[in-house]
């Protein structure tokens, strides 16, 4: 039983307010929505704080990305224990918020 790869189709993507055309596989259009927003914010923050445009732009956006993953590679990964403490932080809250409400009713 042989599984055919997923058909890329063209789609639309803005960034800094111009369009770009770009394959996209059925299935990956969220992920490459999230990578746009997070491409999108970068470059606005570093426009913001280096006075940059364009390709020098882009491309600074492109190496402190680099970096970032070059890092998480480097150390093993994610840390995951300060996103679980605050997970659990987040989760008590919620339920202390749910255990007051339930008393309302």
């Amino acid at each position: 039983m042989s599984r055919e790869p997923a058909q890329a189709e063209t789609t639309e993507i803005t960034i800094l307010g111009r369009e770009y055309r770009v394959q996209c596989r059925e299935g990956d259009r969220e992920a490459l929505n999230a990578s746009v927003e997070l491409v999108e914010r970068r470059m606005r923050d570093l426009a913001e704080t280096t006075r940059a445009s364009g390709e020098r732009l882009a491309v600074m956006c492109a190496l402190n990305l680099a970096h970032e993953i070059f890092q998480i590679q480097a150390t093993g990964g994610v840390d995951l224990v300060p996103l679980r403490r605050r997970i659990n932080s987040m989760q008590s809250r919620i339920e202390e918020v749910l255990s007051s409400q339930e008393k309302l009713f």
